[in-house]
């Protein structure tokens, strides 16, 4: 079952936006009760309903879904938690808690959206510091849609 390549389908392929690229496969692992321990190394997407821990490499994007809760140090391109993460997380790309999140740990990225409602509990780091020193704006999601909206504050810039 693991072992075997097979063919993507199409509710498992992250969407290209029109553009001709491949598409990244994404692994779906799912299961209420079950519990996975180990170091798991994913080359391309995975999205988590059920419980992990250990150590995760994930080569695309990290999905923790709403069942699932993930107790692991991570390394991935990009993460989108709407369960439970607990650990150590480096994000070379965005990283998402959305409004049903819940994470406690440290995470290190130049990207972090926090939508109202989701938690987070740790220290962010960014991974590249700019030379120039210029502090880039931070807005609660909420708001910045607002202002985009024409709805939001005067001050934004």
């Amino acid at each position: 079952m693991l072992g075997r390549k097979e063919a993507p389908r199409p509710e498992a392929v992250a969407p290209t936006n029109g553009h001709s690229a491949n598409p990244i496969p994404l692994l779906t692992v799912v299961g209420e009760t079950a519990k996975m321990e180990g170091t798991f190394t994913i080359a391309d997407s995975i999205h988590i309903e059920c419980e992990v821990g250990g150590e995760l490499r994930v080569g695309g994007k990290l999905v923790i879904g709403e069942k699932g809760v993930v107790n692991a140090n991570v390394e991935t391109v990009d993460a989108m938690i709407m369960g439970h993460y607990d650990g150590n997380m480096t994000a070379t790309g965005d990283v998402e808690i959305a409004a049903t999140g819940r994470v406690s740990g440290n995470i290190k990225t130049d990207s972090l959206v926090i939508s109202k409602g989701g938690f987070f509990n740790g220290n962010v780091t960014k991974i590249n510091e700019d030379a120039s020193g210029d502090q880039r704006p931070v807005y609660l999601v909420a708001d910045k849609r607002a202002s985009q909206a024409g709805l939001g504050s005067p001050t934004a810039s």
